[in-house]
């Protein structure tokens, strides 16, 4: 199969057809729109994001900054953009995942590639989010939003857009915080670890301290301006920044909890549209983003042992240039690209009261690793009768660096076919064949425990991903359905081990196969019924040795979805969902997994327009206070544990009850 897809590739590529009209190819993707107008729970985009894609499983890390499996892939498996800025987080605990770093409030799309078919960005291995913010506009206009919510919720943003033939400009800012959430037990954060440390004493370490315990949850503030100047006719100058400050960010099951999560994000563009006929756009990009993360046990009562008093703080650094070229070459739409990034990657241990670094001659926790990528790639569509065809190749040559031990090389080329069969206007069949591959991260490679033990191991493999992807796709007057099945083989997939104290990672061989299915039913002119589901199965080709479990951890079960949506005057909107999973049956024991029950909520929610320029949402979520868990304990996350077996789950939110006033102007 290693030779199949770029075979495969050269002979698609080398086609010829009449002129035809291109159709656009989207099967192999999921687009979210009017994100900052539907996202009325918080500004957390991995919420809003699990609960729009049936692919799409959130791990719950705290009451903000949440993580996102893409069919059970996280971390470097899956990619992130932000406007084509490619963004990493500095801790290696996840507290700051990549989409924690823009706000829902901020977003006017988000792209959802489910596989391995998106050669423009490093790393999509297994899946990416393209994330698109707001525009500035011509036309001065402005919106302001008030939300509160349990738990003393508070939300406030505002955003002005305006400017000329010349100039645009956009200007958003917003502010929220909260208390502790309470699960449908009615404990807060700090409780639930009370909950754990009353049933295992040797969890006492671990309890908030008494001045703590009823902290609030966390601060948020974030701002983003961007301009947009023309240079020339069908040239444009743009340039954005953005800014975000959390403070105080409770991780009640792990360790530690961050005392702030600072980024900032860059970026300097020039487009061309319209050079010829036949060239129709050119758009070049620089991008630098920064992350400052210290994360402590300060608020714990570990932390009262002066020898026990610690803070992890990492830094990170993320910056490329990538340069794109749009063009026609006959009937062919052809995209060819060139893509460079440098990644700096840092952290230290010390002692949060003296500042005395820990351990003792050894306290870098990540020491100075720097990952380099320079690509090229290209991509193709095209449309033969019924036949739309989209074909992109990328190859990669990257060096991971470290300050004291050897560089590690890698090479990779990314293919992809993605053919869709037009049956009639109303129905299409697809089928996607890919290759994706990913470096191994600092982490991973050279991680450094606070007792000194170097976690990483030095020697990986790259990983690389072979899917296949088959469905079909239907939208006519009275319904919309899409049906997705996949299969995933996963070569040298980097995988951690349990109770390994030294080089815990290893490369495996394993599979992904599972379905989706999103559809919506326009029962009448003003109700609608939308529904999703997804399944996926993961499994090592043999257990790690010692082992005997051959499940993939982070493959949450079935779960599905149904909403009834009653449209109703001045186009207000309400909403009743039904969310379900079964329980986890199939989980890696072996690496700290657990059996997780199954749990059903209810969710509510009304959006009244009182005019195109005001309206109000009242939502409840978790109405019947139901009481889960649904994020995992695979031991790639370092949480809270008594002895080998014994890890603390995080509940879910209980009833949280929501209210939003929109302003626009």
């Amino acid at each position: 199969m290693n030779r199949i897809i770029p075979l495969s590739l050269i002979a698609i590529v080398s086609l010829n057809a009449a002129e035809v009209k291109l159709a656009p190819i989207s099967v192999e993707s999921t687009l979210i729109t009017e994100v900052a107008q539907n996202a009325k729970v918080s500004a957390d985009l991995a919420q809003a994001l699990s609960t729009a894609v049936p692919s799409i499983d959130m791990n719950r890390r705290s009451g903000i900054a949440n993580d996102i499996y893409i069919r059970g892939q996280k971390r470097d498996n899956i990619s992130i953009e932000v406007d084509g800025t490619k963004i990493c987080g500095a801790c290696p605990n996840r507290m700051d995942p990549p989409v924690s770093h823009i706000l829902a409030s901020q977003i006017d799309e988000v792209e959802v590639i489910e596989g391995p078919y998106d050669v423009e960005t490093f790393g999509t291995m297994s899946g990416g989010v393209k994330i698109k913010t707001k525009k500035p506009s011509k036309k001065f206009s402005g919106e302001m939003n008030f939300g509160a919510g349990s738990w003393k919720y508070r939300k406030m943003g505002v955003t002005g857009s305006g400017g000329n033939d010349l100039v645009r400009v956009l200007v958003s800012a917003s502010q929220e915080s909260s208390a502790q959430y309470e699960d449908g037990d009615g404990n807060t954060l700090a409780e639930q670890v009370d909950r754990a440390a009353d049933i295992n004493p040797a969890l006492n370490g671990t309890r908030y301290k008494p001045q703590y315990h009823d902290m609030q949850a966390y601060t948020k503030k974030s701002i983003m301006a961007k301009a947009y100047v023309s240079t020339l006719d069908d040239h444009e100058l743009r340039l954005s920044v953005t800014a975000n400050r959390s403070d105080d960010v409770l991780y009640a099951n792990s360790k530690m909890d961050a005392i702030y999560d600072n980024s900032n994000i860059y970026a300097i563009e020039y487009n061309i549209n319209h050079l010829s006929d036949a060239y129709k756009n050119l758009n070049l990009k620089y991008y630098y983003s920064d992350v400052d993360h210290p994360m402590s046990n300060e608020y714990r009562i570990s932390s009262n042992n002066p020898m026990m008093n610690k803070t992890n703080h990492l830094t990170t650094t993320m910056q490329g240039l990538k340069l794109k070229n749009s063009l026609y070459l006959g009937s062919h739409e052809v995209l060819l690209g060139l893509d460079g990034s440098k990644r700096g990657w840092d952290g230290k241990y010390y002692n949060t009261s003296t500042g005395n670094p820990l351990p003792a001659g050894n306290s870098k926790s990540i020491d100075d690793s720097i990952t380099t990528n320079m690509a090229i790639f290209a991509k193709v569509n095209n449309s033969f009768g019924a036949f739309d065809v989209s074909v992109g190749a990328r190859y990669d040559k990257s060096e991971v660096k470290h300050a004291t031990l050897e560089s590690n090389n890698y090479d990779a080329i990314n293919a992809n076919i993605f053919t869709t069969y037009n049956l009639n206007k109303e129905n299409k069949i697809f089928l996607g064949l890919g290759q994706a591959s990913r470096v191994p991260d600092a982490r991973e490679l050279s991680f450094v425990a606070s007792n000194g033990n170097i976690v990483g191991t030095p020697d990986l493999k790259q990983t690389t991903n072979q899917e296949l992807d088959f469905g079909f796709e239907s939208d006519n007057d009275s319904f919309k359905l899409k049906v997705k099945a996949f299969y995933s083989m996963l070569q040298d997939y980097i995988y951690i081990e349990k109770g390994v104290s030294t080089n815990a990672f290893h490369n495996i061989d394993a599979s992904v196969y599972g379905a989706e299915l999103s559809a919506s039913i326009y029962a009448t002119d003003d109700m609608t019924v939308d529904m999703g589901m997804a399944y996926k199965r993961g499994q090592k080709d043999e257990a790690i040795a010692g082992q005997t479990d051959t499940d993939l951890a982070d493959m949450a079960p079935l779960r599905a979805n149904i909403a009834l949506n009653y449209e109703y005057m001045n186009n207000s909107l309400a909403t009743l969902e039904v969310i379900t999973s079964d329980k986890w049956s199939d989980y890696d024991s072996d690496n700290g997994e657990q059996e997780l029950a199954a749990w059903s909520i209810v969710n509510f929610k009304a959006k009244h327009a009182f005019s195109k320029y005001f309206d109000f949402t009242l939502g409840v979520n978790n109405l019947f206070d139901e009481t889960y868990a649904q994020s995992n304990t695979y031991v790639d996350l370092t949480l809270i544990v008594a002895g080998t077996d014994d890890v603390m789950l995080l509940n879910e939110p209980g009833r949280y009850i929501y209210t939003n006033l929109d302003f626009k102007f």
